[in-house]
């Protein structure tokens, strides 16, 4: 909750110079009556079109053409473009030379004329004509001793291995080098001296926390040099309050 202080009366002095309203200096209406005022002028409203036309000339608004001089029209000829015409199927129309191709013409009879190739369509097969094509042919496979005009190399097969009595079989059970367990060297040579790692050893130490070089203000002690008279800041007392007014007796 704010704190409500009472009101003093002294500490009212009235208005400041922001709470006057006084006349303005700009313009006509309500002006300072104590300031000198300057003319004032008014725009009037756009009279009626009316007006010009029968009592006023027009203004500079012609248009002049720049072919016209003071002698007349400028004789230089002039010409239009119009759109193409639409061609009349009645009259004979003469062709181009784009029209013509000269390069597809046949050459004369004095020069040398490559022969000239055309390709038509499929022809149909002839029902009586019962010879088959080439892909109706199935030539028998090169590989293997299967193919009776030619020299065939030897062929071998991989049969599968036999479950028992197989010479991939092992009926005797004899383990193998990898069951054998290796003799420690140490056990039939002079055995060498072994050492053992043990883990760090804590130191004995003081378990209080000491302060660092850093937690020390060196720049602040001021006891063995000269100090600047210092002062201290009280509380704001209120001008209106009585001052204390004591009978001092002799």
């Amino acid at each position: 909750m704010e704190k409500k202080y009472p009101i003093i009366a002294g500490r009212e002095k009235g208005p400041g110079p922001g709470r006057y309203g006084l006349p303005p200096t700009i313009g006509f209406t309500g002006h300072d009556f104590t300031k000198p005022t300057s003319p004032a002028y008014s725009f009037h409203g756009r009279m009626c079109d009316n007006m010009y036309y029968v009592d006023s000339s027009p203004g500079p608004q012609y248009h002049v053409d720049a072919k016209i001089t003071r002698f007349g029209k400028d004789g230089t000829p002039a010409y239009s473009m119009l759109g193409r015409m639409k061609a009349q199927k009645e009259l004979f129309q003469t062709p181009g030379p784009g029209a013509y191709s000269p390069e597809k013409a046949p050459p004369c009879s004095l020069q040398r004329r490559p022969p000239c190739y055309t390709m038509g369509s499929r022809t149909h097969y002839r029902s009586t004509d019962f010879v088959p094509a080439p892909n109706k042919y199935c030539l028998p496979p090169l590989m293997g001793p299967q193919v009776p005009n030619k020299p065939a190399s030897s062929s071998y097969t991989i049969s599968s291995s036999y479950s028992t009595g197989g010479p991939s079989v092992d009926l005797a059970k004899t383990p193998g080098p990898c069951r054998y367990n290796s003799t420690d060297p140490s056990i039939y040579l002079p055995r060498k001296p072994a050492f053992s790692m043990l883990g760090r050893h804590s130191l004995p130490r003081d378990a209080t926390k000491k302060p660092g070089p850093g937690a020390y203000s060196p720049e602040k002690v001021t006891v063995h040099k000269a100090r600047a008279p210092a002062y201290s800041l009280g509380i704001r007392h209120s001008e209106f309050v009585t001052p204390l007014v004591v009978d001092v007796t002799d």
